[in-house]
């Protein structure tokens, strides 16, 4: 999962901070706006329907990504590996 908040009012940090919080519920913070979530098919639909409550439709972006299969196909790691469990389903 990955996120763009629109920050261009003083008023729109704690949106961010709100959305930021969401994410790191569900899952794993690889980078600073990019999540890792293993999520079940209702955790999905709660998480999606927070996010849609929360963000900006006119300036922010959230973009979730569904991998079918196994992690390990579907991902691949150049450099430091990161440490996480593996299993089905995830989202990034």
């Amino acid at each position: 999962m990955t996120y763009d908040i629109a920050t261009d009012k003083k008023s729109d940090a704690r949106r961010l901070k709100k959305v930021a919080d969401l994410c790191s519920e569900y899952g794993t913070r690889v980078q600073y706006s990019v999540f890792e979530c293993r999520v079940t098919p209702a955790s999905l639909a709660k998480l999606r329907a927070d996010l849609e409550d929360t963000i900006d439709w006119n300036r922010d972006t959230i973009t979730l990504y569904r991998f079918r299969g196994s992690i390990n196909d579907a991902k691949t790691t150049l450099g430091v590996e990161l440490d996480h469990q593996t299993g089905n389903p995830w989202i990034l």
